[in-house]
Formats: C-alpha cells, sequence, structure tokens
C-alpha cells in the first residue's frame, strides 16, 4: 500500500473534487487515517464494513492494518476506478459497492464476501451520519463495534450524559444500546476541503444488556424532545395521549420533568410501558 501514489496527486489526476451536496471532506493524511484504524481494535483478519471511502484513504489505512474482507460502498461513481485501483494490489481483501449505504443490506455484503459479522469503520459523509448511525444501532448479530466520524457536535450528542447540554434523542439511542466514548478529535485542517466545524470519531460497543425496541424507544424519545421546553407530561401527550400521565407514573418518571431530565434507563423504561398499553 505504502508503494501506491498519493492521494492528493490521484484526485488531481482524475479531476476530482468534493460534492457539497454528498457531505464531502476528504482525509488524505494517512498518519491520520492509521490513527483512526488503529481506534477500531485489532482488525487483523476480521470483515470491515466503511461507507463513503472517497478516494480511499481510510481504506488503505484499514488494509495495511489486515482488514479481511474490506467492504466499501461508495455512492459517488467517480471514485470507483481509484478504489479499483486499490483492489488490484488488495489481493482478493477488498470488495466494492457501488450504492447507497441507508439503503444497502449489509448482512447480504457480508455473505457475498464470505463473511457473517464486520465491524464498521467510516468517515461518515456529514449529510447522512446520524441515520446510518440509527440504522445500524438497529441492526442484527451481523453488526459488531463501530468507530465512526461525525461533526464533533453530533459526537458530542451521542456521548452527551442526562441533564447535559447535548442530551437528547441520540444520546438515549446510541446509550441505550451501546457504550460509547469519543477516541479521536479531528480538527478542520485535516479534511480536504476544511469543514467549517471540527470532527471527532466515535467508539461504539454493544451493551450486553441493549435495550432491544429501538423503534419503541425511537417513538418515545421522539414525543419527549420534540417539546423539550415542556414537561413530560405535556410533550408526551403527543404519543399517549390522555394516558400520558399514567404511562409516565407506570415507568416511575415524574410527570413534571422534563426530557433532558430523564435517564436513558427511564425512557427505556417507558418505552416498555407504551409499548405493552
Amino acid at each position: 500500500m505504502r508503494d501506491l501514489p498519493p492521494l492528493k496527486d490521484l484526485l488531481i489526476r482524475e479531476g476530482l473534487w468534493a460534492r457539497k451536496s454528498l457531505g464531502q471532506h476528504f482525509l488524505l493524511d494517512l498518519d491520520l487515517t492509521r490513527r483512526i484504524a488503529r481506534a477500531a481494535g485489532d482488525v487483523s483478519g476480521r470483515a470491515i464494513i466503511e461507507v463513503g471511502p472517497g478516494p480511499g484513504g481510510l481504506t488503505r489505512a484499514l488494509l495495511e492494518a489486515g482488514a479481511d474482507p474490506l467492504i466499501v460502498v461508495e455512492k459517488d461513481a467517480r471514485f470507483l476506478p481509484i478504489l479499483r485501483e486499490l483492489a488490484d494490489v488488495a489481493g482478493g481483501r477488498l470488495h466494492i459497492v457501488h450504492g447507497d449505504a441507508l439503503e444497502s443490506d449489509e448482512a447480504a455484503l457480508l455473505s457475498a464476501a464470505g463473511a457473517s459479522r464486520a465491524v464498521i469503520v467510516a468517515n461518515l459523509p456529514y449529510n447522512v451520519g446520524t441515520p446510518l448511525l440509527v440504522k445500524w444501532l438497529k441492526a442484527g448479530p451481523w453488526r459488531g463495534a463501530m468507530t465512526l466520524m461525525f461533526q464533533k457536535e453530533v459526537a458530542e450528542r451521542i456521548v452527551a450524559p442526562v441533564g447535559g447540554e447535548a442530551y437528547g434523542r441520540l444520546a438515549v439511542l446510541a446509550q441505550a444500546t451501546a457504550q460509547a466514548r469519543i477516541v479521536l478529535n479531528v480538527p478542520p485542517r485535516a479534511f480536504t476541503p476544511p469543514p467549517k466545524v471540527a470532527s471527532a470519531v466515535v467508539h461504539l460497543t454493544d451493551r450486553a444488556d441493549r435495550f432491544p425496541d429501538l423503534d419503541a424507544l425511537e417513538r418515545v424519545t421522539a414525543a419527549a424532545f420534540g417539546q423539550r421546553r415542556k414537561m413530560l407530561r405535556s410533550s408526551f401527550a403527543a404519543l399517549a395521549g390522555v394516558r400520558a400521565a399514567e404511562l409516565l407514573h407506570a415507568a416511575e418518571i415524574d410527570p413534571a420533568q422534563r426530557a433532558e431530565q430523564v435517564s436513558v434507563a427511564q425512557f427505556c423504561a417507558l418505552a416498555r410501558v407504551w409499548r405493552a398499553a
């Protein structure tokens, strides 16, 4: 991999530029992409899914670290020739999928590559980072740990504690299923072109007691945080109607509290009660 042309040279050769509409910001610093790969732990001989590889900076680092197979899902067809050049020297380990990760069937992609379970490592496009995370939090047994780069603001929302300014739906959904921590902060200057905001890498590993009904938890948190300045007896009424206070009491939640005061465990209890009602 170290004998390949520099990423910047490949972009110039192909006349490629980042598309704002796709939330693209390229990581061309291979030392940084290697740090991200290391943050995912020992990936040697393990199946990896990467979304939005672009010119392949993180892809190179994951291949160097021994990922096998490495499945990359790229929506922008302009990068396929560069990725195919990388596949030519990857000894059959790199599998390129041209498609939209939001619509991908990851279990089927893994099966086609001869694997059944994968970890996910990705510098996510800014405009789809949150929906992809929610999709993967709901995933079945094919998904292992995730090491994902987001806008720093989104990363802070994922790891936010109850009562914190950034605490909201994303924190509840993520922390109900996973242990999440920020493992790396990345300044705008690390990207080409530099975004207007900083980024951060979040590492998520499944909880042994992960909450199984994220669809119910999504509904409950949407109602609660949709009007976060209101007391729960009012905001939750949008979902539970006249029974809102009754269900809150059943989940041992004070109806006079606001959403940011309710813990992840309490929201899980409320989702169970609402689902059973």
